[in-house]
């Protein structure tokens, strides 16, 4: 754990800065580090295993990125109401059915971001309320197909990766 830090930039998401952190030898450095508040997706899973994927503009990569339905933890949240409010908000979709995946550390060289996962099951359809700069188009595949994507390359985001491969692993396929 860091023993000081100095502050770069705090942003509504992030904050950087340089810590000073002891190593396991005992030399102590300097190290640039994103603090972020941590995150939550949902597999959304219907009865005939087809999976909700939302494929989103992201403008850090100015490209559209198939991806889970996810979000930020807000402060004082549990993952698991992120999870079911940013299934929501994004698919529109509500869940009776709610079980761990686990969770996924997206970025270790540089932030301490750890995103939690959790399998959505017995969905009701409702409708979704997307943020205005969201730019998401909701769609759904197959179990196995979405697999595949990921080995032809078209679903490239850790986290969608994960969940997908922990879903199938969870439900024997």
């Amino acid at each position: 754990m860091a023993s000081d830090r100095t502050p770069i930039y705090r942003g509504q998401i992030v904050d950087f800065g340089i810590e000073t952190v002891t190593q396991p030898d005992g030399h102590r450095v300097a190290v640039e580090v994103a603090r972020h508040p941590g995150g939550a997706a949902a597999v959304a899973l219907d009865a005939e295993h087809r999976v909700c994927l939302l494929r989103q503009f992201r403008p850090a990569f100015q490209e559209w990125l198939w991806e889970l339905p996810a979000g930020k933890v807000d402060p004082g949240e549990q993952p698991l109401t992120t999870a079911k409010r940013e299934l929501q908000e994004e698919a529109g979709l509500t869940a009776l059915e709610w079980t761990e995946l686990g969770a996924v550390i997206t970025c270790p060289g540089f932030s301490d971001e750890v995103v939690h996962l959790y399998l959505a099951m017995s969905l009701r359809q409702g409708i979704a309320n997307t943020e205005p700069d969201e730019h998401i188009e909701r769609h759904w595949l197959p179990l196995a197909e979405a697999v595949e994507r990921i080995d032809r390359g078209s679903i490239r985001d850790a986290k969608t990766i994960v969940g997908l491969f922990r879903c199938a692993h969870r439900i024997g396929r």
